[in-house]
């Protein structure tokens, strides 16, 4: 059995159903921790449907919440996720906000750990992160 994730007509992702409730579960968790509506709604008769402006405004949300993450703990337990969304948006021909307006490289980060990770470079950290969603792409079925 699987799920279906589309966008308008488009599948974008099509995992067996396990893979889909755990995902279901963290884009709960993710939507709360963001304090933002994710725009994947709800699973009805395997299919979801992604409203496209509001998935866009949180995969930017999610990224940037992510890249001001410097503990290293909490930025391993969200990097398989914030890949994910990065390949739906992806296919979604989203156009994701590497870098906001807001952003500096010293100001921001969060829930620094002691002693600190250090932190990467906003081109290296992209680069990263773009890198994951490519390879995780690839196990994920349209």
């Amino acid at each position: 059995m699987s799920q279906y994730y589309d966008m308008g007509d488009q599948t974008l992702w099509n995992p067996s159903n396990e893979v889909s409730r755990l995902f279901m579960s963290q884009v709960s968790v993710y939507q709360a921790e963001l304090g933002l509506p994710s725009g994947i709604g709800p699973m009805q008769a395997d299919e979801c449907q992604i409203d496209p402006l509001v998935f866009k405004e949180f995969v930017d949300a999610l990224l940037a919440w992510h890249r001001r993450t410097s503990h290293a703990v909490m930025a391993a337990l969200s990097e398989a996720f914030v890949a994910t969304v990065l390949v739906l948006a992806e296919r979604a021909d989203t156009e994701v906000n590497w870098l906001p307006a807001d952003f500096t490289e010293d100001a921001g980060l969060k829930d620094v750990q002691v002693p600190a990770a250090p932190v990467s470079s906003e081109a290296a950290w992209a680069a990263a992160l773009q890198r994951k969603s490519r390879e995780l792409g690839r196990f994920m079925a349209a």
